[in-house]
């Protein structure tokens, strides 16, 4: 019918970020399940590297929504079974905000994407103001504390957003083991620790018992804030931002 809305496809996310996405853009009410790792108030479908596959067949989603390289398995597997499937690898900062677009597209709600993008474009604005004059002191992110992993993907762009300097990993490239001597080098000013899966139980004591000859501050921040590539994100750069200056 000329005029009409397109239509909306039931859904069932096995990606955290998609879910968190779907909600920011208030797009959940088409959302019949999520992993266990997501916040939303829907019937769970597995882990996010282990679906339940029989719980999914039971949902019947006409869409289903995957995210990172370590979900392309999933991805395929769940074409191969005749689901139509939304994968996203974004690797910078612009393609997280460019995911949001994809995605509302994707759901038939392109115009909530843009909306979200805008706002996120707005908010990392007004953060790239308030950061203009100050120094920018250098910052040790880690997402991994057993081996230590300094954090990549779209954390640089993160810290450099909110007015530091990550001499670590280049923006883009995936997270990498880390030697005492590198950061050492480096001499950060700040060490963050976003550990993946621990939420913000991380100890901070974990750095300075390395015995690095290093002492910068260190700060503890939900993992969900910089690891998941969703709006979350831009709040993940509003909190360094505060914390670094």
């Amino acid at each position: 019918m000329s005029g009409s809305s397109p239509r909306r496809p039931t859904v069932v996310s096995l990606a955290p970020s998609a879910t968190a996405t779907l909600d920011a853009m208030g797009a959940t009410d088409r959302l019949l399940g999520a992993t266990v790792h997501c916040d939303a108030d829907v019937p769970a479908v597995g882990g996010w590297l282990n679906p339940d596959y029989d719980r999914l067949a039971e949902l019947n989603p006409e869409l289903v929504c995957t995210s990172d390289a370590l979900q392309r398995e999933i991805r395929d597997e769940l074409r191969n079974r005749g689901y139509r499937v939304h994968h996203v690898e974004p690797a910078t900062l612009s393609d997280v905000l460019d995911s949001f677009v994809e995605l509302g597209e994707a759901i038939g709600r392109r115009e909530a994407g843009e909306a979200l993008r805008a706002d996120a474009e707005a908010r990392l604005d007004a953060v790239a103001e308030r950061v203009a004059d100050e120094p920018r002191p250098v910052v040790y992110c880690e997402e991994w504390s057993d081996p230590p992993m300094a954090a990549g993907n779209w954390v640089p762009d993160a810290v450099a957003a909110a007015g530091g300097r990550y001499p670590f990993v280049a923006a883009g490239e995936r997270s990498r083991e880390i030697d005492e001597a590198t950061v050492i080098a480096a001499a950060p000013d700040h060490a963050v620790l976003h550990v993946c899966g621990r939420g913000d139980r991380v100890d901070p004591a974990v750095v300075a018992e390395r015995d690095w000859a290093v002492d910068p501050e260190v700060h503890v921040v939900d993992d969900s804030l910089l690891n998941q590539p969703s709006p979350r994100l831009v709040e993940g750069i509003e909190t360094l931002a505060d914390l670094l200056h």
